[in-house]
């Protein structure tokens, strides 16, 4: 079957929801991006769909405080995840969003991807070190993407990723898949696009194993469930 998702052809805004609830509903796979505040999140999320107003960009840190959903091609969602850490708001707000993502990324069931965003600029750092681990205890399905690859030297940005992933290596027997990307070099668009579309030729090859469906023009549905079993690191 020719691939759907490397070449997106529309990216429409479905919802901004508060919390797991206020979600669609879980028919189309969905892909998540999560990372720190002020990792360059929005901005990525812009280059990766090709539309330069999707995600919005603002110099304030924690800016996206909602579980905003995306109909990429009307076939699968981009979910940009509210920072974890943002400095800005109520300690009240903060606990609220962060639970909001944590039943998200836990009981989502057509939840088929997240992607970490670390910065690539920085020494590792607690937090991201502490929701790298967190995922993994929860068996969350991820990939590390190491951004803003364009701000420092390509040796001090190896550097960084070899200390981040020495730091997280006990707890996998073989490390999640990890990419680097630029958005203001537009770097690495390519290469996670073709991790989504990898994800959803494995989703449409299982529903064409799947028992005919009773409305056969719907798109596949997926669950964790019954997901095929993409490599992971746990």
């Amino acid at each position: 079957m020719p691939s759907t998702s490397v070449n997106i052809s529309s990216a429409i805004f479905d919802c901004s929801a508060p919390d797991l609830a206020s979600c669609p509903d879980e028919s189309l796979p969905e892909f998540a991006f999560i990372g720190r505040s002020n990792v360059g999140k929005s901005s990525l999320l812009n280059l990766r769909a090709g539309q330069a107003g999707l995600a919005r960009v603002s110099p304030m840190p924690g800016f996206t405080k909602l579980i905003n959903i995306f109909t990429i091609n009307r076939t699968w969602r981009l979910v940009d995840l509210p920072g974890y850490g943002f400095a800005e708001g109520a300690k009240k707000d903060s606990a609220r969003f962060n639970q909001a993502v944590s039943h998200y990324l836990r009981r989502r069931t057509n939840l088929c991807l997240v992607f970490a965003l670390i910065d690539s600029g920085l020494e590792p750092q607690e937090m991201d070190v502490d929701f790298v681990q967190w995922l993994a205890r929860n068996a969350v399905p991820f990939v590390l993407v190491f951004t803003k690859t364009d701000k420092e030297k390509p040796a001090a940005v190896q550097a960084n990723i070899a200390a981040f992933t020495a730091r997280i290596a006990g707890w996998f027997e073989q490390l999640p898949a990890i990419f680097t990307c630029s958005a203001t070099a537009e770097q690495g668009r390519q290469e996670l696009l073709g991790v989504i579309d990898e994800a959803m030729t494995a989703i449409q090859a299982e529903a064409a194993r799947a028992p005919a469906s009773p409305e056969p023009d719907h798109p596949p549905r997926v669950t964790r469930r019954n997901r095929p079993d993409l490599a992971r690191p746990w």
